[in-house]
């Protein structure tokens, strides 16, 4: 594959993209959001989060051990932190250095 096709397959995928993204302030950039698209954008985001939780959740919960022990405290640090701070990146990236951090230890 030579260079000119490459930058030509980067650049055909990243127009989609933004194509894509762009989409929807085009279509409602003259009159209002319809109703059902805001009530969407509203509740997407908490059901993506509780899917990927899950996801990640269901082989450390169904065989005790040290995964489930470092998803416990984890979890544990996640739900505290954001109670206290209210960040969910900050959460986030703490869960996820706190997991890798007692999954190597506890091994």
């Amino acid at each position: 594959m030579n260079p000119s096709h490459s930058i030509l397959l980067i650049a055909i995928a990243s127009g989609i993209t933004f194509l894509i993204r762009a989409l929807p302030f085009l279509v409602f950039k003259k009159r209002q959001m319809p109703a059902f698209i805001k009530e969407i954008a509203d509740k997407l985001p908490p059901a993506i989060i509780a899917v990927l939780v899950i996801y990640c959740l269901k082989s450390p919960l169904t065989v005790f051990g040290t995964e489930t022990i470092a998803a416990s405290i984890a979890i544990a640090g996640v739900v505290i932190l954001h109670i206290r701070k209210r960040n969910t990146l900050l959460s986030v990236a703490a869960g996820t250095i706190l997991y890798m951090i007692f999954i190597r230890c506890l091994s």
